[in-house]
């Protein structure tokens, strides 16, 4: 069996919810959304490692009736923890992806903190579901998720390659292009 590629995981998500938001950690995860779908309803946290969990339960909050796709990675996730109980307590239409390959690639290959149950702590959190997959198979197979919040801890593959270009777009148009398209949706 082949690992899974970190952008084979982002493009079969981003088919399956087309119409959702994008939140996604800085680094190389952020740099594979903006290559792969890059569109206004994409919120790239560029240099904001750990955040991205906290900005997409954010923007869950703001936008109630839509539903919110967080890419994060597992050295991010690890640094916000604390994000897992507000994100259970408030129930939000949030899927939380963890794309786990084991490595903080985007700064050099790093080993980052190991979380060992990143699925029990989200279920401890009061999540609706969580679960792990490591395979494509997997993520086509994965059922509908129920209302409220979801873990989907990613087994992925080392990227051994270009994370591609990097986001062209300053913070600053990034907000601007990102509020302007939420607007445009009500």
């Amino acid at each position: 069996m082949t690992a899974l590629e970190i952008s084979a995981a982002i493009t079969e998500l981003v088919g399956r919810w087309p119409d959702s938001i994008y939140v996604s950690t800085c680094g190389y995860i952020t740099r594979d959304l903006y290559n792969l779908a890059d569109r206004p309803e994409n919120f790239y946290l560029v240099g904001s490692m750990g955040m991205a969990a906290p900005v997409g339960l954010g923007v869950a909050l703001a936008e109630p009736e839509r539903h919110v796709v967080v890419f994060d990675g597992d050295g991010s996730f690890a640094m916000n923890l604390s994000i897992l109980p507000m994100i259970g307590e408030h129930r939000p239409s949030l899927l939380h992806v963890v794309l786990d390959n084991g490595l903080h690639e985007s700064t050099g290959g790093q080993r980052p903190v190991h979380v060992g149950d990143p699925v029990g702590l989200a279920r401890a959190a009061g999540y609706a579901s969580a679960t792990s997959i490591s395979d494509l198979a997997g993520l086509r197979a994965l059922d509908p998720l129920p209302p409220g919040p979801a873990l989907l801890h990613v087994r992925c593959a080392a990227r051994g390659g270009s994370a591609g270009r990097r986001v062209e777009l300053t913070p600053q148009e990034l907000v601007a292009r990102f509020r302007a398209a939420l607007a445009g949706a009500r």
